[in-house]
Parts: C-alpha cells; sequence; structure tokens
C-alpha cells in the first residue's frame, strides 16, 4: 500500500484547509464536496476576521497569497453604545492590539483551492456525501480502513471512496456527527444575524460611502461592534472595496427547511428589516444596510461541547463546525477550522505512516478539545451578553444604554477576553 489517504467530507475552508494539512503531513487527500465548483472570490458573500495564528499557518500553505494586500488589517477592536433615540455613540471599551485581519471568505476559498498540492489532493466537486463504514481493523498497513459512499450530481451514479481515515469537515449540521451523537442537537441562540456585503466599487464618492466614514472614521484598520438596547451590529471593511456587515435581532426561533442555516428572505422581509434599522441605528449605518445587494439571514446556533472529537476507533476525526458549533462572536468558526487542520496534519506527521491513525487523532483530541469548548461556551456568553439577553441564569442583563465604562461586563466585550486569544497550542 502506497501512502495513507485521508477522505474529507466537506470543501469548505475547514474542508480544504484539512486537505492542505495531511498533504504537508505526507498523507493524500481526497475532498468530497457537493458544490459544483470552486468559489470564484466574487459575490456577496461574506466577511471573516483571521488571528495571527490562523495568518501564519495560512502563509506555510499559500505562500504565494500576499496576506498583506489580499487582507485588510483589523487592528482596533472597538465596541461602542448607541442610544437609538439620539443615534449618539460612546465609547465603551478600545483595544488597540487586536492584531487581526479581515479577509472575503469567498477569496479565501479560492486561494486555499488553487494552492493545493495537485500530486497528493484530489477535490470531487459536485459529489454529495451519503454515508461511510469503517470496515477495516485498527489501521495497521493493508486494507483501507473507512470507504464513503458520495453521489455524483451531474450523473446520479453513485461511488465508493476508500481510505484510511475520514475526516468530517461538513459543518454544523455535520451528517457524520449525527451517526455518533443522533442526540445531539444544535441550540438556538435567540438571536439572527441579518448580513450582507456593501460593494463600494466606484462609488467611494457617494453620499453613502461619505456618510459612513464620517460615522466609522478608522473603517480600513478596525473592527466595530455598536451596542443598542437588547441588539448590537458589527461592521468592518473588507478588501477590493467592500464593507461587511452583521446586525443581530433577538427573536423566536425560525423554521429551516433542509440543512442550511441560513434563511430565504422576501421583499417584505427586507423592507421591514430597513425601516427598523433607520430606528435603531444611526441614518449613516442604515443607509448602508438599505442599499446593500442581496442581504440574507443566518440563524444562530451552537452546540455543548461534544464529547470526543474522534470516533469509529480512531478511523474519524471531526474538525471545524462539525466539531465546535459556535456563534461567531469570538470570531471563532474560522480560526478554529485553520488551527484543527494544523493540529490534525501535525499529529498525523508525528507518527508516521506506519502507526495506525488512532494514535494520531488521539493526540489531536487531546490538545483541540479544551481549547475548542472553552471558546465556543465564551462565544455563547459573548452573544448573550451583548443581545442583552440572561447570561449563566443572571436575571440582571447587559444594557447598553446605562452601562458605565467601570462595569466589569465592558472588559468581557473585548474579543481579547477569549480563552486563547494570543494562540492556541499546536503540539509543535
Amino acid at each position: 500500500m502506497g501512502k495513507r489517504v485521508a477522505v474529507v467530507v466537506g470543501g469548505s475552508v475547514a474542508g480544504l484547509a484539512c486537505a492542505h494539512a495531511v498533504a504537508e503531513a505526507g498523507w493524500e487527500a481526497v475532498v468530497v464536496e457537493k458544490a459544483a465548483a470552486p468559489a470564484t472570490g466574487g459575490g456577496t458573500g461574506a466577511g471573516l476576521g483571521l488571528d495571527a495564528q490562523s495568518m501564519e499557518t495560512l502563509a506555510r500553505w499559500v505562500p504565494g497569497w500576499g496576506l498583506d494586500a489580499a487582507t485588510l488589517p483589523l487592528a482596533v477592536d472597538l465596541n461602542r453604545a448607541t442610544d437609538s433615540g439620539t443615534k449618539a455613540a460612546r465609547t465603551l471599551t478600545r483595544d488597540e492590539g487586536f492584531n487581526f485581519r479581515a479577509a472575503h471568505w469567498g477569496d479565501l476559498h479560492r486561494r486555499l483551492h488553487e494552492a493545493l498540492p495537485a500530486d497528493a489532493v484530489t477535490v470531487l466537486w459536485g459529489h454529495q456525501f451519503l454515508s461511510f463504514e469503517a470496515p477495516g481493523g485498527d489501521g495497521e498497513a493493508g486494507e483501507r480502513g473507512v470507504v464513503a459512499t458520495a453521489r455524483v450530481l451531474r450523473t446520479g451514479e453513485t461511488v465508493e471512496i476508500a481510505g484510511d481515515l475520514l475526516v468530517a469537515a461538513d459543518g454544523c449540521t455535520s451528517a457524520i456527527r449525527r451517526q455518533f451523537l443522533p442526540e445531539l442537537k444544535l441550540r438556538y441562540s435567540g438571536y439572527c444575524a441579518w448580513r450582507g456585503v456593501f460593494d463600494f466599487t466606484g462609488k467611494e464618492g457617494c453620499a453613502t460611502m461619505v456618510g459612513i466614514r464620517k460615522a466609522y472614521p478608522e473603517l480600513g484598520s478596525c473592527l466595530y461592534f455598536d451596542l443598542a438596547y437588547k441588539t448590537h451590529a458589527v461592521l468592518y471593511e473588507l478588501p477590493k472595496n467592500r464593507l461587511n456587515w452583521l446586525w443581530y435581532i433577538n427573536g423566536e426561533e425560525p423554521e429551516l427547511t433542509g440543512s442550511s442555516v441560513t434563511m430565504k428572505v422576501s421583499d417584505a422581509m427586507v423592507a421591514e428589516m430597513t425601516e427598523e434599522a433607520g430606528r435603531v441605528w444611526c441614518p449613516e449605518l442604515a443607509r448602508l444596510i438599505e442599499e446593500t445587494a442581496e442581504p440574507f439571514v443566518n440563524v444562530i446556533y451552537d452546540a455543548d461541547p461534544l464529547p470526543r472529537l474522534s470516533w469509529a476507533g480512531g478511523r474519524v476525526a471531526l474538525v471545524g463546525d462539525a466539531a465546535h458549533p459556535t456563534t461567531p462572536h469570538g470570531l471563532r468558526s474560522t480560526n478554529m477550522s485553520i488551527v484543527d487542520a494544523r493540529v490534525l496534519g501535525r499529529c498525523l506527521a508525528r507518527w508516521g505512516q506506519g502507526a495506525p491513525p488512532r494514535r494520531a487523532l488521539a493526540e489531536y483530541e487531546a490538545a483541540r478539545r479544551p481549547v475548542v469548548a472553552a471558546q465556543a461556551l465564551h462565544a455563547r456568553r459573548l452573544g448573550r451578553l451583548k443581545q442583552g439577553l440572561a447570561v449563566d441564569g443572571d436575571e440582571k442583563v447587559f444594557d447598553a444604554r446605562t452601562v458605565t465604562e467601570e462595569e466589569e461586563e465592558v472588559s468581557q466585550l473585548r474579543q481579547s477576553s477569549i480563552p486563547y486569544f494570543g494562540g492556541a497550542p499546536t503540539t509543535e
């Protein structure tokens, strides 16, 4: 038998990061992804913040990226209180040592895909994962340890992909995780997020951009959090003339169909959203929201920390949102996924081709589970704090209208309050 093979289910950022990591470890990877093609880097998409540890890791996998040119600095983490009546904003906390970078999801995905080593990674686009079996023994040299079954969407035929390890990178609604933890349910956070990307190419001098840069003068280097009563908004600039915004709104859990946590919106919903934006936010932000093409809604879920990250006798590993469904408030989802992949790859490399994968996966789980559990629970608490929802059973809720800078909760608004903010252990 030649090189060991990892079958990676899911071709989003987490899956492609895993492909890079296992290839770096000397393995081959086959990525199974139902999307017909990789992201182009365009479209409405979404923004994300990358921490220093992720940036260092990405520089290893995508050496020609030119990280400074492809991202923008988020040097400042700024939390402000907005008075919805007067529209005035006051600073609650300001952290000038933030050291994140802003990127567009589609651009990151495209660059990760283009940099995959062709001699070690195969991506099966348009293949919908159906099931898997783990018929092998201990994973010693010999028979492959896992077999995944997928449907080729273009033809309808069913194919089998054999490997030594199955990597579940199939997102927060992971079908693979559900097989091992059928009782685990995603936990609705109590709020949803309207979000969008405003493209101002050729519009830098328009009234909307002039107004927004006046109201948010540090765009291009600052992550803005505006907190109003029982709601908050996020705004930051992306490369290529784009502004990314999110607006979290408390409410009952919507009914969703299928496995997506993104909800289709009607013209009436958009009209209601823009009207409410004018009531809650300053005119400049409300106008930006109103003029954004194709805004959409994410229903925000997370889950209690998983009891394990590896299964089936060490032949299945969970990574990314499959391993730690999290709310977005700590800017953790993508960053945790990248470090998951990095640690998994390093563990596989350390144990080498001859050892059964279960040994590497045991080390991966020991390194990552405490980190992702602590970060996901912190992100949950931070979201409830900013949304004015009860935290840890406390009857008193955070109210941005009346809170003072000296109160303990204000310091907790900073992103740097999250566990392992300075970097998680990588076993290196």
